[in-house]
């Protein structure tokens, strides 16, 4: 979950306007903008900015972002104007930018609630928790109760290690606070939709397929709600909490929360629950056309210590395996282990030490290069019956993130991106897809997807198959320009389902 502040009051205005009403305005802020008669600063600064917001609202960032740029050179302490920038940068992932634009909101108004909780989150999304802690403590000195402090808290001190300090802080953020309204931006009647997420992270990031100039989206923090408070008033429920490594309590309590409900719903608990790396092994091991990696769960200690590599053999691993720790993404905290005498050294390397209860996912390594040395990586995304391929990483590394692939450089792999893209069953094989729909059907989930590889039979290598697929837009690039009609394929098939059977209110 992301831990932002609430905005400035002017753009809680803006919320109440209709689009038209928006249109209206922002015409009317352009004529006196660009009128001949010269401005006072002041002025064009107060109009530059109510322009900003509502630009922003309206879903036209890179024109808001010029005119909170111009305030910037007239008043660069305008504490609105940094704050919305802010946020607009954080919403279109420019990280690095966001963090800047906060420093610079604390800079000058060194006591705002808002600019500290905000500066802190944009801090904890560069990967710097301990960074992030200071700003959440400063925060927390002016308003020991707030919520959005206390919620960064909980996750900058789970990075640093410190899990009893932060499971109070957890208490404290979601206790009181687990209700969510997202703003809604269209003018006709909206489409109501609870989104349940976990305190704990390990959340589908489906809120950026979201559109909300269709959808009211209430986030609802499951492990936290009152199951006797009943839900807002909504059209269907998505549940977002994809994780079972991290998210098992939230996943039984939305699960208590949902039952009975009458209401559609995506995704269902039970379907999650199901999808953890362990279980995936087991009941996808034998579908045709599909080989799954062995997974198993062991204590930290054990493979640090002197039995380690003599009970991962005696269980059937081989060398090189994979070593991983439960509910990280993106690469961290998994490494490969090349050879035995390596084993208890690397596993030192990884976080674990001295936690009783701290467990490691032992993997199968699953060799997925090609002729040329490279390994592929393949995703594909689920969305109510359906298969659409997203994207191919092509790296010399065995750890691939599409990200750190070697992509933008080379021609030759996003041309081979873009064959798999434009025909997927034609690239691989009835064998491949057939493969592909076992796991679908056996995932059993709304929406979700699969990251494999191929072997030179064809057959899948699955690496991981839940609903925690990411779907981000290409960079505006031309070189991502062959990417842009798979990804609107996703959110058109994801929109359609969410829209469908919807009964009008």
């Amino acid at each position: 979950m992301k831990v932002l502040a609430s905005s400035s009051n002017s753009a809680a205005q803006t919320a109440i306007m209709t689009r038209g009403e928006c249109e209206d305005r922002i015409r009317a802020l352009s004529v006196r903008l660009d009128s001949a008669t010269p401005l006072a600063p002041q002025h064009e600064v107060e109009l530059c900015v109510e322009r900003a917001l509502l630009l922003s609202y309206l879903g036209r960032p890179l024109e808001a972002r010029s005119d909170h740029l111009r305030v910037l050179e007239l008043d660069e302490g305008h504490r609105t104007n940094l704050l919305e920038l802010g946020r607009l940068l954080v919403h279109t992932g420019q990280r690095e930018a966001a963090r800047a634009v906060y420093a610079k909101a604390v800079e000058h108004h060194p006591n705002d609630l808002i600019a500290l909780t905000n500066y802190g989150s944009a801090i904890l999304a560069l990967d710097d928790p301990a960074g992030a802690r200071v700003q959440y403590e400063a925060a927390l000195r002016i308003d020991p109760e707030l919520p959005e402090a206390h919620g960064g808290m909980y996750y900058a001190l789970s990075r640093l290690g410190e899990r009893d300090a932060a499971a109070l802080h957890r208490q404290k953020a979601f206790g009181c606070k687990n209700l969510f309204q997202s703003p809604y931006r269209g003018d006709a009647p909206p489409i109501s939709i609870v989104l349940l997420v976990s305190s704990t992270g390990g959340n589908t990031p489906i809120e950026k397929l979201l559109d909300d100039t269709v959808f009211q989206t209430w986030v609802v923090v499951a492990d936290f709600y009152d199951r006797d408070t009943p839900l807002p008033d909504h059209h269907l429920v998505f549940n977002g909490i994809c994780d079972v490594e991290v998210a098992s309590e939230a996943l039984y309590a939305a699960q208590a929360l949902l039952a009975g409900s009458p209401s559609r719903i995506l995704n269902p608990p039970a379907a999650v629950l199901a999808t953890s790396r362990c279980e995936n092994a087991l009941r996808m091991a034998n579908l045709p056309g599909v080989r799954t990696a062995k997974t198993l769960l062991y204590p930290y200690a054990l493979l640090a210590g002197d039995e380690g590599a003599a009970t991962l053999e005696r269980d059937g691993f081989h060398f090189p395996l994979l070593l991983r720790v439960p509910g990280f993404h993106m690469g961290d905290h998994f490494i490969k282990v090349p050879e035995p005498g390596s084993l208890a050294s690397q596993v030192a390397t990884l976080p674990g030490a001295g936690q009783p209860d701290a467990n490691l996912l032992a993997i199968e390594y699953l060799d997925a290069r090609g002729p040329d040395g490279c390994a592929r990586k393949y995703r594909a995304i689920f969305v109510d019956g359906q298969i659409f391929p997203l994207h191919l990483a092509i790296s010399p590394n065995w750890k691939i993130h599409y990200f750190s692939a070697d992509m933008a450089d080379r021609p030759d792999h996003r041309a081979e991106e873009a064959k798999f893209l434009a025909d997927m069953p034609g690239f691989l094989g009835p064998r491949t897809m057939a493969g592909l729909k076992a796991v679908h059907d056996t995932l059993g989930l709304d929406y979700g997807g699969i990251d494999f590889g191929l072997s030179p039979q064809g057959d899948i290598l699955l690496f991981e198959t839940n609903a925690a697929m990411v779907v981000e837009q290409p960079a505006p690039d031309p070189r991502w320009d062959y990417r842009r009609t798979a990804v609107g394929r996703i959110h058109a098939a994801v929109r359609a389902m969410l829209m469908k059977d919807v009964a009008p209110r």
